[in-house]
């Protein structure tokens, strides 16, 4: 491997490790103690008009049995709503409850927060850089054979 790809990778490491992303818990609001892919649930859900168990699957590349205990974890929490399509009962629609949403904007408020102080340390155009890069690797990350597919 490229020396530059190494540190490239162990930039990425260090990052994913500020952020917190490696912690079981990613954060608790009120008595709702809530693990980071339980998070990401929440976000899809909150984001996509009406999605489908499948949907919210396929957006996060989770195989639909691991998707389905998580489901049925956030419903036990009164989180999330599982709701037969009138259509096609064998379909499911996602959507928050009450405390759902207010446990998705907590969370989306910390974020923003958090990202917001970040971000406090640069200068605009630097901000500009970051979120630019971001961008252009979540769009080249699409592209590549890769990704989202476990490491063989």
């Amino acid at each position: 491997m490229l020396p530059e790809l190494q540190n490239t990778r162990e930039l990425l490491q260090i990052m994913v490790r500020r952020f917190g992303l490696l912690d079981k818990n990613c954060c608790t609001v009120g008595e709702q103690e809530i693990s980071l892919i339980q998070s990401h649930i929440l976000y899809e859900i909150d984001h996509q008009y009406e999605p489908s168990m499948q949907q919210v699957a396929e957006t996060l590349a989770m195989d639909i049995t691991t998707f389905s205990r998580q489901i049925q974890t956030l419903i036990k929490k009164n989180l999330v709503r599982k709701t037969p399509l009138p259509e096609d009962r064998r379909v499911y629609i996602l959507s928050l409850t009450v405390e759902g949403k207010f446990v998705t904007t907590a969370i989306d408020y910390r974020m923003n927060t958090h990202l917001d102080e970040v971000f406090s340390f640069m200068t605009d155009a630097e901000k500009q850089t970051v979120i630019q890069s971001v961008k252009l690797l979540n769009e080249s990350m699409l592209k590549s054979k890769m990704c989202c597919t476990p490491l063989g």
